[in-house]
């Protein structure tokens, strides 16, 4: 392995002084997100002074950003920095500077996702296409509101991808470690937006069948969500080839395990903890492996209703209802709660006596509960 900051070439986990890195920088999710968050705020505070050179009018879409930016799990750098970790990198400021890059590309795969399926809301709030739309209409600007709110989402999406490598680039690991791991980033984009395409060609010409949602949830979530920010940080650590298998071991299975829970999440979830609305993917049509295994369960009578549910934009709780009944009734939540269980065992079993560092196997251990807990 290379010879990098904070790196240990005996694999385990150094002593650390108590105030090396403050509070942000510890074993536990907690102070992870705590650090990204830290590392986020800096760099949009550099960025906020080159688009304010530009004009005032960029505020809005900074204060959009860093609304969108201030949520979520912080799961994928979590995954990058227990791969890195694992493969005997110490604990630095400069892996969780890399790491919250990965926030940076999901946050443009959130706000290009919501402008593809029409969403309304996102963590809780207006979804930025929204927000622009709203600006719009209240300030009475000539033209679409809603084409406006489309095309300045769009570009703040863009910008956030691009954002990506800068931030990584910049995040004071030596050259030939981000040059390795810019690699893995490259390929990780690739497939994230290839399982994008792969759900929107499902829902209007798909077959409908478990294996089918189960490809995509692969591409669109497995990979991008678990197994690919494992590679990055073992790829920035140097790590050698029985580790990066071990992290597709366990990475892939739980990254299907993931999406399923945000399957049952996004149909029988609470929107005050998920920060959308339950049934949202049925208004938007999504072929999840959960409405899949419904279909292939469900009566003829139940089948001719869901096929009229499915994709339907204006269904009302009512329908919700309707359809939350029939998937279970059909077996399909449980179905669906068991294949859960089966992927987080076989993830877990991945990490039996796995050459990675204990340190990482207790915490990969306990990130497989956390992704698929049922309180989202």
């Amino acid at each position: 392995m290379a010879n990098l900051p904070g790196h240990d070439p005996s694999g385990e986990p150094p002593a650390r002084p108590a105030a090396a890195y403050g509070a942000a920088y510890g074993a536990g999710l907690g102070r992870i997100r705590a650090g990204v968050a830290l590392a986020l705020e800096r760099f949009m505070q550099r960025q906020l002074r080159i688009l304010l050179a530009a004009g005032e009018e960029l505020l809005p879409g900074v204060a959009a950003i860093e609304a969108l930016l201030a949520g979520g799990k912080r799961l994928r750098p979590a995954f990058c920095y227990w791969g890195w970790r694992g493969a005997g990198g110490r604990d630095c400021p400069e892996i969780i500077a890399a790491a919250a890059a990965l926030e940076l590309l999901h946050a443009s795969a959130l706000v290009h996702d919501d402008v593809m399926d029409g969403s309304d809301t996102r963590r809780g709030q207006p979804s930025l296409h929204r927000s622009f739309a709203a600006r719009h209409a209240g300030s009475g600007w000539h033209g679409s509101a809603e084409s406006f709110g489309v095309g300045a989402a769009i570009l703040m999406g863009d910008l956030l991808l691009s954002w990506t490598d800068e931030m990584f680039q910049a995040s004071g690991l030596p050259s030939e470690a981000t040059e390795r791991g810019h690699r893995v980033l490259s390929v990780m984009r690739t497939e994230v937006m290839a399982g994008q395409y792969l759900d929107l060609l499902e829902q209007v010409s798909g077959a409908g069948t478990v294996e089918s949602a189960l490809r995509v949830a692969s591409f669109k979530s497995a990979k991008y969500t678990v197994e690919r920010p494992l590679h990055l940080g073992a790829a920035l650590a140097g790590a050698p080839d029985d580790v990066v298998g071990v992290y597709s071991r366990y990475g892939l299975p739980l990254g299907t395990a993931f999406q399923l829970r945000d399957d049952v999440l996004g149909m029988f979830g609470d929107p005050a903890q998920t920060g959308k609305p339950a049934g949202d993917d049925l208004r938007e049509g999504k072929r999840t492996v959960l409405v899949a295994v419904a279909f292939a369960k469900a009566s003829p009578a139940q089948g001719a209703v869901l096929a009229e549910r499915l994709g339907d934009p204006l269904l009302d709780q009512a329908g919700v209802a309707e359809v939350q009944e029939i998937i279970r009734g059909t077996g399909a939540l449980l179905a669906c709660e068991e294949l859960i269980k089966r992927y987080v065992s076989e993830a877990l079993a991945a990490l039996t006596g796995a050459p990675v560092t204990s340190d990482a196997k207790e915490a990969l251990a306990e990130l497989a509960l956390a992704a698929t807990s049922r309180t989202g």
